[in-house]
Formats: C-alpha cells, sequence, structure tokens
C-alpha cells in the first residue's frame, strides 16, 4: 500500500510551547528591555505573519521598544535560555507532547509521517527523540531550506517525495498556512481553545485556506477516516 503522508509542524501542534518556545520570546524580550511582553501581545504578532522565526520575532518585539542589540546577541540569549546550561535547565524541558498515547502510532499504520517546522533540524530531533520513536520520513527544519514559512519551500520539497501526491500540511498559524496554499496542499489548523486570540486565529486561518479547524491533532482520525 502507497500510504499518504501527514507533515506536522512541530510547535502548537505536535508540542506545547507556552511554558517553553513563548516563555523564551518573553524572558529574551525583558531581558533586552525590561519589559516582559504578555502572551497575547506575542500571539498577535504571530497573527500579522512573517514572524515564524522566533529569534527574528524577539529582535522586532525589542526593537519596538527602541532597541537594537546586535541580531547575535539576541540568538545567543535566546538559545542560552531555551537550552540551558550545566546549572540552568533550558527551557525546552517545559515542552509537553500534544498526542494521546497511541495516536501517531494508529495514524502510522495508514500514513507515513513528515515534519515541516521552523525549528532547526537538531532542535526538533532533540524534541522528537523525548517523545516518540516513530520514524518520519522528512524532518525539514528551518536549516534545511533557503526561504523560511511562509515560504513554501520546505513543504515542495517534501511533497515531491510523495509519487501519488496525497498529503496533508497540519499547523498553527497564518504562516503554517501560507505556506500549505503556496504549495498547494491541504492544509489542516490547529487552534487550541485556550489560545488568547482563539476566535482571530480561526478566522485567519480559514481565509487562508485551511480545509479543516481541530482543537488539536487528537481530532485528526475521525476527518482523515474517509481518505484510508
Amino acid at each position: 500500500m502507497v500510504k499518504d503522508l501527514i507533515v506536522f509542524d512541530m510547535d502548537g501542534v505536535l508540542v506545547e510551547v507556552t511554558e517553553s518556545y513563548r516563555a523564551t520570546i518573553q524572558a529574551t524580550v525583558k531581558h533586552f528591555t525590561n519589559y516582559e511582553p504578555t502572551r497575547t501581545e506575542i500571539q498577535d504578532w504571530k497573527n500579522k505573519g512573517g514572524f515564524n522565526d522566533d529569534w527574528n520575532l524577539s529582535q522586532a518585539m525589542i526593537a519596538e521598544r527602541g532597541l537594537t542589540p546586535p541580531f547575535q546577541d539576541i540568538v545567543d540569549h535566546f538559545q542560552a535560555l531555551f537550552h540551558g546550561n550545566e546549572t540552568t535547565p533550558g527551557l525546552i524541558l517545559n515542552e509537553q507532547w500534544i498526542a494521546r498515547e497511541g495516536l501517531l502510532e494508529r495514524l502510522y499504520e495508514t500514513h507515513n509521517l513528515g515534519i515541516f517546522t521552523g525549528r532547526l533540524g537538531w532542535e526538533a530531533q532533540i524534541t522528537l527523540d523525548r517523545f516518540t520513536k516513530l520514524p518520519f520520513i522528512s524532518i525539514m527544519g528551518v536549516d534545511h531550506v533557503t526561504n523560511p514559512k511562509p515560504h513554501p519551500e520546505g513543504l515542495i520539497r517534501i511533497k515531491e517525495t510523495v509519487p501519488h501526491n496525497r498529503i496533508w500540511y497540519v499547523g498553527d498559524t497564518i504562516d503554517d498556512a501560507r505556506a500549505g496554499a503556496a504549495a498547494g496542499v491541504p492544509f489542516i489548523g490547529i487552534v487550541a481553545p485556550e489560545n488568547p486570540r482563539y476566535d482571530t486565529v480561526v478566522q485567519l486561518l480559514k481565509d487562508n485556506g485551511a480545509v479543516h479547524i481541530l482543537d488539536d491533532i487528537n481530532a485528526m482520525e475521525a476527518i482523515l477516516a474517509p481518505n484510508r
């Protein structure tokens, strides 16, 4: 049987990142500006599009307050917080796996699984190794492409590996939706009910071509069943 392919974004889709990536953005901006943005503010920036990269988002939020530290200083501070060191645990350890036990294993029986993420590839692998032993046929990180999301480059490259062109992309931001639309890949949007801009994000994803909107990936089996 030739399997269809499900490509997942990671943050907010496979992994809950409120206390990891989002908290790192907050702490990084505070370090350089003495102002800690709210999570609603971060979501509002994400909703603008073009801020899939959390380093770039941190830089933009710092610049909004009139400060322009070297970009590499921002990256270095962000990474130190996220990964930690010998004495201080990194915020990456706060991540929670969203898929309930057995979900991805059941999906894997009928689908190949892939990743297209704004994370660096090796960072994505760290988190996958913590939570699952399933083989993903492609893990496409931001360091694997010339043009990051919302550009469809990574998704197109994954799509080209599927001879029969049956592929889904699952994401939670406007940049994910735009990448799916530009690649000609059906997009499934994920919007957690606790998102501080829930209604806004739902509408943004619909406006950018989402064929389904789900609270989380645990509802995917029901919508994929007719395609098996």
